[in-house]
């Protein structure tokens, strides 16, 4: 009997890990972080084993390990602490966070493959000795036989072709006849082919089958037609864009296949091959420019401070505050360059699957095959090829999203958050953790520097810069002094009274654009609403149509006819009358991005305009076309929701236009202000980046709030000071720790009643000056189906917050309320 026993955290919704012995053969590889394979319930489960223990605890009957599945452990120990410590500081089963921290196909998407056991040949045995057989008998023995025939497991889509097969399966499943065991089946990825631009083209003459007669200039044709080709692919690969697959490089520049591989030979170019993004990796084809290597006197000297740190090996955690424009990318390389010096690695987090393609080409260009990048959107089976190439050292660059945070990288040197203000790093799924916070907790494991950049930063990590607890790096200017984009605020309530009509789109804003019409400029136009209108109301009664599964109005989509639900996916036609009253009156209100487009073309038909959203982007080649379209100048107007807002670095934009710049400011949210300032701030940068000044026009009903007024004046600094005291005032964070407690269930009397004992529970344990507000319907009260009740909790001190929510959690327990009913986000970002 084996002696060894080991904790595993196992992929199932609940806070503890679970015990197995380790068998005698496996004792050697089941190590902290290694995959395991393991009975539960019936069923095998791939888990992570996270302690292991010399000897078995006395008196109690334990399972046994299946299998361990690798012969290096999949995880670091560094990375198995770290995803401890998510676990614990954001209340989340082990088991959820460990199956995030691993590759898709370590998940149960595999094959399933079902084992006889002794007592499945015992019963095989018996029902083939018995004549009298039922229909199930009859299904049982076809199973049974099958196995003994392949003398091998049998895969569960080969039981299925069975008449009664799979309902026989689950029967010998259940009585202990059949063994299912989960297998991974590993696939050849695809890749694409990315070239990018190296060095001078090679010598006049050098190319082969070069004429011998010569022009004017001592040329060959052949010659003169070669450099004419090299300037060609330097002007898109080192001028424009950077790094490009080759099937894009051939479309953008005509040049042929073989002209190119004769570059490549020649080490003018070069090549590598990298996963080929599946449906939901949006590959942009843009003119953002790959970053130069000269820096400007800023950037040295912020780039030298870095570089202090990392050779220091000393924890440090830096903000690297810049406007926009102003190259903090530059910065992020040299701080990796300055850990691969050192023989460290170094991990950069984008906020956008987008931005991830155009920065791990930026990074592989600079650094060569060592990069690797990972992101959800891969297909299954290159996410898992990367994640390898991570774990066995043959990378020591990652460029990922937050999930990419977890990326099993040793000997860690710099840790970048780029854009840390981006509500896209913090996960709204279980386990709820923001892969900022994560970072800096990773960099604290690894004595590393932790790096978060940003023009308009967090109000919490601006504040813990002001108090010396981050270290404050700024660039105050943009590269080569490009002034910024001047920004006019437009208050529509003036537009009303001169027009009397409103209009998505302004009279000063409708001048700006003909102007950058007639100039051959481009426009940007930013409309934070998807669809056509935002919502139907009845005219005569004032309800609007609901969704039938959420507390929300449904958003008017013209082009499908349809109203929609953006939380459920809920539809249905438009009505002829108020389903309420019965009235025909109705009206749409609110202009959105698709009306916005509609209009544009009634006022400038011969302008080409397109629009970027997600209604347009729901296929990639859709997204990436459109933003060649407008790279390449054949779009003159762009409109699009906060897709356009960030990561774009087109240079002829010389007009961005806000639509509806306060639509936020109405929302529940203590954050409101915070986020209409980033997101003005962040749309104001798209403007003037090029060598062409730009001009922003923010329309609003609303022009004397301090969020748009000093967004147009790009003040970040008297933004961060009035925020400071409105948050101070009300105990939001920085001032206080904050959580919210969801209790949801689709039986309103089960939400109410759950409420009302974790409320007495809060009202008996709340102690430290924890505030407990609640419970009341959430600002969705419905959503999905589920009615909806929320505490929220502020705490000075973060500690006793952790211990109330921890208490109330096991409460929960004790009281049968079930754990997918309560859900705790700590640090959340929304509260609606």
């Amino acid at each position: 009997m084996a002696l060894m026993s080991c904790e595993v955290a196992l992929p199932v919704p609940l806070r503890s890990t679970f015990t197995y012995l380790v068998p005698e053969a496996l004792a050697e590889r089941a190590v902290v972080g290694a995959r395991v394979l393991v009975p539960f319930r019936n069923r095998a489960l791939v888990g992570v084993i996270v302690d292991v223990a010399r000897r078995a605890p006395e008196g109690k009957p334990l399972k046994e390990l299946h299998d361990v599945l690798d012969l290096t452990p999949a995880l670091p120990p560094r990375v198995v602490e770290l995803g401890r410590w998510v676990a614990n500081y954001y209340l989340a089963p082990e088991g959820e966070v460990f199956r995030g921290m691993l590759p898709p196909q370590i998940d149960l998407r595999a094959d399933r493959e079902l084992h006889v056991t002794p007592a499945g040949t015992e019963r095989l045995h018996l029902l083939a000795a018995h004549g009298n057989r039922s229909e199930s008998e009859v299904n049982e023995l076809a199973l049974l036989r099958l196995a003994e025939i392949e003398g091998k497991p049998v895969r569960a889509d080969r039981i299925a072709q069975l008449p009664g097969g799979t309902r026989a399966a689950e029967s010998l499943l259940r009585r202990g006849m059949l063994e299912a065991r989960e297998v991974a089946r590993r696939r050849k990825p695809r890749t694409q082919r990315i070239i990018s631009w190296v060095g001078a083209p090679p010598a006049a003459g050098a190319g082969a089958g070069a004429a011998a007669e010569t022009d004017a200039q001592g040329k060959s044709p052949s010659a003169a037609r070669a450099d004419d080709i090299a300037r060609r692919l330097q002007l898109v690969l080192s001028e424009q864009t950077g790094p490009l697959p080759l099937a894009q490089l051939l479309r953008r520049t005509g040049v042929s296949r073989a002209a190119v591989e004769r570059l490549v030979r020649s080490g003018t170019l070069a090549s590598w091959e990298e996963p080929l993004p599946s449906a939901a990796a949006f590959e942009l084809e843009c003119d953002e420019a790959p970053p130069s290597h000269v820096l400007n006197a800023d950037q040295v000297a912020v780039l030298g401070e870095i570089r202090g740190w990392i050779e220091s090996r000393a924890f440090t955690v830096g903000l690297l505050h810049g406007v926009t424009g102003s190259g903090k990318t530059e910065v992020y390389l040299g701080a990796v360059e300055a850990a691969l010096a050192q023989g460290r690695t170094a991990l950069v987090l984008v906020p956008e699957i987008a931005l991830t393609l155009w920065m791990g080409r930026v990074c592989r260009a600079r650094f060569g095959s060592v990069v690797a990048v990972l992101h959800s959107g891969l297909a299954d089976v290159e996410r898992v090829r990367e994640w390898w190439r991570v774990r066995n050292g043959e990378v020591r660059v990652v460029v990922g999203t937050r999930s990419a945070v977890f990326a099993p990288l040793e000997n860690l040197g710099v840790v970048i958050v780029d854009e840390e203000q981006e509500p896209s790093y913090k996960q709204e799924e279980t386990p709820r953790y923001h892969g900022r916070d994560v970072a800096v907790v990773r960099a604290k494991m690894e004595s590393a520097v932790a790096l978060l950049g940003s023009a308009t930063p967090s109000m919490e990590t601006f504040h813990h810069a002001q108090r010396g607890r981050y270290r404050l790096l700024q660039l105050g200017s943009r590269v080569q002094n490009r002034p910024m984009a001047a920004v006019q605020i437009v208050d529509l309530r003036d537009d009303f009274r001169e027009t009397h009509n409103a209009e998505p789109v302004s009279g000063a804003l409708q001048s700006a654009i003909a102007q950058r019409l007639e100039e051959g400029t481009q426009t940007v136009l930013l409309v934070n609403r998807r669809g056509y209108s935002w919502y139907a109301l009845c005219r005569s009664c004032g309800a609007s149509i609901e969704c039938q599964h959420c507390s929300i109005a449904l958003t008017f989509h013209k082009a499908r006819g349809r109203l929609e639900c953006h939380y459920c996916g809920f539809s249905r036609a438009v009505p002829k009358v108020c389903p309420k009253c019965g009235s025909k009156h109705l009206y749409f209100v609110g202009a959105g991005a698709e009306q916005l487009e509609e209009r544009l073309n009634t006022l400038f038909p011969k302008a080409r305009i397109g629009r970027l959203d997600r209604d347009t982007a729901r296929q990639p080649r859709v997204w990436q076309q459109l933003l060649g379209a407008f790279a390449d100048g054949r779009i003159d107007v762009l409109v699009g929701t906060q897709m356009v807002a960030k990561g774009h670095d087109f240079h002829r934009v010389t007009l961005v236009g806000v639509i509806s710049a306060d639509a936020q400011l109405g929302l529940p949210d203590f954050r409101a202000a915070e986020r209409t300032f980033e997101l003005l701030t962040q749309v104001a940068g798209r403007a003037g980046r090029g060598e062409l000044p730009g001009q922003v026009l923010v329309e609003t009903y609303h022009p004397e709030h301090y969020a748009i007024a000093l967004a147009a004046r790009q003040d970040y600094f008297s933004f961060y000071e009035k925020e400071l005291q409105y948050r101070r005032m009300m105990h939001y964070p920085p001032f206080a720790a904050l959580a919210s407690v969801l209790v949801r269930d689709a039986r309103l009397e089960n939400a109410v009643k759950w409420s009302r004992e974790i409320e007495r529970y809060f009202a008996g344990a709340a102690a430290g000056g924890v505030r407990v507000l609640g419970p009341a319907p959430a600002p969705l009260a419905r959503l999905r189906k589920e009615y909806r009740f929320q505490f929220l909790l502020k705490s000075p001190r973060r500690t006793e917050l952790g211990r109330l929510l921890r208490g109330a959690l096991d409460h929960c327990s004790r009281k049968e309320i079930p754990q997918k009913a309560v859900l705790v986000d700590v640090d959340p970002l929304s509260l609606m």
